[in-house]
């Protein structure tokens, strides 16, 4: 035997959804706020109210209406999980229809509880297994589709506990109808699941095309949601049609105690305003004042690759330990390691970060003892060694000079100083585009030439070209410069402010 839930007018007929079959295919509302989302819910839990058991997750307390004309018992979530549960079994056991208010809890809290809540309904033994209708309204805050500022564990709990109620819970009973007010931020898998639809008001492109493939309308047809009137939805499914169809939702006995406040005219004061705004009522004055919430402080996180580098086996016993490594000894295979690193022919594309774990390892692998070289130690040496300054260069004042210059400068743009400052000290061809892209660690040319208008703008460089056209860069602290560039000079074009 079938029962019909009316849930307003379709055309000229009564828009009405078989009871029965939703028990068996679960439902999806959306719409934005203000489309009747939650007018809807009310309307069809009203309509069912006397025919099945009732579960409503309510984020905002607007369900708590219905105790008082359909006898639900009103939950108030206070936070303690394990309590929940066992308030779960027992609605399981007595069949009774509830409503939990979460409304006074913040939203990491609130996904705690409708988790709890929802295993505790999901978990109820084999005989308890009667017909239930579960409704989760802003079912987006407890199935996201992508992580928000609650915790990792809050959301697995709270997702977890969602997917149960719509993959797995028509075996238990446990009819699933969620609503939510954008299809783009509720979990796909949880979305997934439903084989009902009613699709209300909404206006992103992408909501409208998510929520036209779901009724099986084209990309023209999509445009509709944003015409459609506040109370109307149009509907799909085993449970209510099996062609898109127009439904205006009738009106509900009871009222949400947040409905939107209507526009009041506002009260004519004149200076009395002044003084009920500026000056505190004697109960205010004997009121304490609030103390106020201490900042949170934030310290920073302790660097990955650093605590890689550092970390050392736990020493056996029952072997012999390691002689320290003779401190030259060990600059030496350091800088051994960095060559063979820096040999590798990916290294070039590889960011200094990447550079360093492969450099740590190998160190591990060698048996590198003592303080590991730290990541702001390693691309300073990155840089030196991208430069290919050789030993009489090093030596050199100026090359000091050098080395202070790119230390003041961004930490991903010193390789590409020091190569062209290494360049100019040499007398060197100015390095082509693919030696320069090297030095700033990309395979993209491109972005190579773009760096070294930025250090023209720092005043770090001075881009010329000779009479022949061919790219010369100067250092001006240094007072040297580049020899013309061999090759494909006209390769490195740059556009200087007003010109072109």
């Amino acid at each position: 035997m079938g029962y019909e839930i009316d849930l307003g007018r379709a055309g000229d007929k009564p828009g009405t959804m078989d009871l029965t079959e939703l028990l068996a295919t679960r439902l999806l509302v959306q719409g934005n706020s203000g489309s009747g989302k939650s007018h809807l819910l009310r309307r069809l839990l009203e309509q069912s109210a006397g025919l099945v058991q009732q579960a409503i997750i309510d984020p905002e307390g607007d369900f708590v209406t219905l105790a008082e004309r359909y006898g639900h018992v009103v939950v108030e979530a206070d936070g303690n999980e394990a309590e929940l549960l066992r308030i779960a079994a027992r609605v399981r056991e007595h069949r009774v229809s509830v409503v939990l208010s979460l409304e006074g809890l913040d939203a990491e809290d609130q996904m705690r509880a409708a988790a709890a809540f929802l295993g505790g309904l999901f978990d109820a033994d084999r005989s308890l297994w009667y017909p239930m209708l579960v409704v989760v309204d802003e079912a987006q805050l407890f199935a996201p589709a992508a992580a928000g500022e609650v915790s990792d564990e809050a959301r697995r709990l709270s997702l977890g506990a969602m997917t149960n109620l719509m993959c797995r819970g028509r075996k238990r009973g446990l009819a699933g109808i969620i609503a939510t007010q954008r299809l783009a931020k509720l979990a796909k898998n949880v979305a997934a699941e439903a084989s009902n639809f009613l699709m209300g008001r909404t206006f992103l492109d992408i909501d409208m095309a998510r929520a036209a493939d779901l009724l099986g309308l084209d990309r023209r047809q999509a445009e509709m949601f944003r015409d459609l009137p506040r109370g109307h939805f149009v509907g799909l499914g085993p449970a209510l049609s099996k062609r898109p169809l127009p439904i205006a939702i009738g009106p509900t006995v009871t009222e949400s105690r947040n409905a939107a406040p209507a526009l009041l005219p506002l009260p004519t004061m004149g200076e009395e305003a002044r003084a009920l705004i500026l000056t505190a009522s004697p109960e205010e004055e004997a009121r304490p004042l609030p103390a106020p919430r201490p900042k949170p402080v934030r310290t920073p996180g302790p660097d990955v690759l650093v605590q890689l580098a550092n970390y050392r086996p736990p020493v056996r016993e029952d072997l012999p330990e390691e002689e320290p490594m003779d401190p030259a000894e060990r600059e030496a295979a350091m800088a051994e390691i960095l060559a063979s690193v820096l040999a590798d022919s990916d290294a070039a594309a590889c960011t200094p970060a990447t550079l360093y774990q492969d450099f740590t390892v190998r160190c591990r692998i060698r048996r590198i003892g003592g303080e590991a070289m730290g990541l702001p130690e390693f691309k300073r040496r990155l840089a030196v060694a991208r430069a290919g300054v050789d030993g009489a260069t090093a030596e050199g004042p100026a090359w000091e000079r050098a080395q202070e210059m790119a230390a003041g400068l961004p930490e991903d743009l010193a390789g590409l100083f020091l190569l062209i400052a290494r360049t100019a000290l040499q007398g060197a061809p100015c390095p082509s585009d693919a030696a320069l892209a090297e030095a700033y660690g990309t395979s993209s040319a491109g972005r190579a030439r773009r760096m070294l208008g930025y250090l023209e703008e720092r005043g770090a460089i001075v881009l010329r070209r000779d009479l022949r056209g061919a790219p010369i860069i100067a250092v001006p602290d240094l007072d040297v410069e580049t020899g013309p560039q061999i090759g494909a000079a006209p390769v490195l074009t740059l556009r200087r402010r007003g010109r072109s």
